[in-house]
């Protein structure tokens, strides 16, 4: 072996470089932010929000709850693929608290972090919470490529002209997403028995039963997610059509890489959605939609978080008591 290839040369300024990148591009989003705020009448934001019915409000806090409560049951499948003994309650708790932490705050901290840590203070294995968080990641993509493709293909909402992709470009976008949750079903039933080793680490597809009813599960989560806006929307713009912004802006998201996809979600929803419904009437729905389906479950979360983190500590201290004992009984 060759000194090179033994001691792998070292590049100190990557790591700025990297940050100046996002830090750049992160000051261009929040340029287009401003500007598009500018042009709204806050006021009239406000006075929508107020407007809004408790009927409305009530229903898309129902349609939210049962969106949270179903993505909490997606690390029951990742139980089911290690088979470790938590209880059910445990689990879904556990996936509660990342997935309103991964929200807010983006899933290195949310969907992945709290995870490990959680899951680790209950005894659950490096090994066995990786595999969790990859059953869980799968779960949640495939659904998303699956009704994208379906959505994206079937109604493709009108782009503006200055985009670089067209209502065309989106069928394309679509078709594939579709073609690539159907072939990873596909792959999961000819390759459900194989095992591959990756950094001392072994995996495997599941079965194709189970990727099914991961689709089945996202899929419908997905849905509950856009009829919540469509609900706070108050009927002003089709479902369908509500669906494919929301899956469109989501797709923004994920190139921008903002917590949250804070202020990503209502620029692409004002964008494509501006001529149809009033610019405050629409900002007062996603201010809504935030406030339901993100900060309340986040404020939910962060207490029950802190509870676990009291009782874990209570254990510890407790433990260290009683091995304390046993020692001074041996005495």
């Amino acid at each position: 072996m060759n000194a090179a290839a033994a001691h792998p040369v070292h590049r100190p300024w990557w790591p700025w470089v990297r940050r100046a990148v996002v830090v750049l591009f992160l000051c261009g989003v929040a340029v287009l932010v401003v500007r598009q705020a500018r042009t709204i009448d806050w006021r009239e934001v406000l006075d929508a929000i107020q407007e809004l019915p408790l009927a409305t409000v009530l229903a898309a806090a129902a349609l939210a709850a049962c969106s949270h409560a179903l993505y909490s049951t997606y690390d029951l499948l990742g139980r089911r693929l290690t088979r470790h003994r938590l209880g059910t309650g445990t689990v879904m708790g556990v996936t509660f608290i990342s997935y309103a932490f991964n929200l807010n705050l983006g899933s290195m901290v949310g969907g992945i972090g709290f995870r490990f840590r959680l899951y680790s203070r209950l005894g659950i294995k490096y090994d066995d919470i990786t595999r969790i968080v990859g059953c869980s990641l799968l779960t949640n993509w495939a659904g998303y490529l699956f009704l994208a493709g379906v959505v994206f293909m079937s109604w493709p909402p009108e782009l503006p002209p200055d985009w670089k992709l067209d209502s065309g470009g989106l069928r394309i976008a679509g078709a594939i997403g579709l073609a690539l949750a159907v072939g990873y079903v596909a792959f999961c039933a000819w390759a459900h028995e194989r095992r591959w080793f990756i950094r001392g680490h072994r995996i495997g597809p599941p079965k194709a039963r189970m990727a099914l009813l991961q689709l089945a599960m996202s899929t419908l989560n997905w849905s509950l997610i856009g009829s919540v806006i469509w609900v706070l929307l108050q009927g002003a713009v089709d479902y369908p059509h509500v669906l494919a912004v929301l899956l469109l802006s989501v797709m923004a998201t994920l190139i921008v890489r903002v917590p949250g996809g804070i202020g990503v979600l209502e620029t692409v929803f004002v964008a494509l959605l501006s001529y149809r419904v009033p610019p405050g009437q629409l900002l007062a729905a996603l201010l809504a939609y935030r406030g339901i389906y993100y900060l309340l479950p986040l404020l939910l979360a962060a207490l029950a978080y802190a509870v676990t983190e009291i009782h874990a500590r209570r254990l510890r201290v407790s433990n260290s008591r009683t091995q304390g004992t046993r020692k001074n009984c041996h005495v």
